[in-house]
């Protein structure tokens, strides 16, 4: 049933929509990290009203679909007058999703740092911007990296949702090619096959990632 012609005249084309999906994935999680990071800072501000508004965001956000929330960015936004593309608006659902759990990542990593590690800052006379900088990110980061990483295989493969919000990544490229063809072995054989070595590729990375901080 297999056919290794076929198998690879469809090569080229869902190399190209798999360049999509590594986009989103990687566009994806800077941003799901940048704002995971603001959002941890923001709970544990002292200022009660911010903490408590970014508790209830981060519960509500994870509370609900990915999907939902891709609909809700893609569909709905354009009616108050917000457009966004496909891809736009799958790095801002998948970033604004990941984000709510790493900001609870980040947060369980601050929280480990020792006490006495902010009394030496503060007895040094560091700002808190360099206390936050060179002394709490640089011993809070390097413990969560393994988990972090889960969440970028994660992401890496919940990018198929996006094809809802009619982006084709390579996924969707592959059942297109089977809808024109009515052959799906081969393509959805090979997408299953690109997202175990990519998302293996990856746990090898964020170990050798985790094994280099620690030496540090």
């Amino acid at each position: 049933m297999w056919d290794w012609e076929y198998a690879f005249s469809i090569m080229p084309q869902l190399l190209k929509a798999l360049q999509i999906t590594i986009s989103a994935t990687i566009l994806g999680f800077l941003l799901a990290c940048i704002l995971g990071l603001l959002l941890a800072f923001a709970r544990r501000s002292n200022f009660k009203p911010l903490s408590l508004v970014t508790g209830g965001f981060v519960e509500f956000v994870r509370s609900t679909p990915l999907l939902a929330q891709l609909y809700f960015i893609f569909y709905v936004l354009p009616q108050c007058g917000i457009m966004l593309s496909p891809l736009s608006a799958g790095v801002i659902g998948l970033g604004l999703h990941y984000s709510t759990y790493l900001s609870e990542v980040y947060r369980a990593g601050i929280d480990a740092v020792p006490r006495g590690q902010w009394e030496a800052s503060t007895a040094l006379n560091f700002s808190r911007t360099r206390t936050w900088l060179s002394v709490i990110l640089p011993q809070a980061i390097p413990p969560i990296i393994p988990v972090m990483g889960n969440y970028f295989i994660g992401m890496f493969k919940d990018t198929p949702l996006l094809s809802a919000i009619t982006l084709v990544e390579v996924l969707q490229a592959a059942k297109i090619i089977g809808s024109h063809t009515f052959r799906y072995i081969e393509p959805i054989t090979i997408v299953g096959l690109m997202f175990l070595v990519l998302s293996y590729v990856s746990s090898v990375g964020i170990r050798r990632l985790e094994a280099r901080l620690n030496r540090w």
